[in-house]
């Protein structure tokens, strides 16, 4: 799948410090897809960051355009709050 980020997501990528090799490896190499009720894809990954500490990677995904629009990214301590248990 293709990616385009919007405008938006390079903003919050920037504002959060996060770097564009992170947002790749939640991209094409997610170890979570969440479907969203409001049609949007989230895919997540845990990741080392910062000083080592373990964050939830997320970014928030409109599938349904050509290429795919990341809307925004972010990333949480609170793994447990957004991580599916199979």
């Amino acid at each position: 799948m293709r990616f385009r980020l919007s405008q938006h997501a390079q903003q919050m990528m920037e504002r959060r410090a996060i770097p564009q090799n992170m947002i790749d490896l939640v991209l094409y190499n997610p170890q979570q897809i969440i479907h969203d009720e409001e049609g949007t894809v989230i895919y997540q990954s845990q990741l080392a960051f910062g000083e080592g500490k373990i964050v939830l990677l997320r970014a928030v995904i409109a599938t349904d355009r050509d290429p795919a629009v990341v809307i925004t990214v972010y990333y949480t301590s609170q793994i447990k709050k957004y991580w599916r248990v199979p």
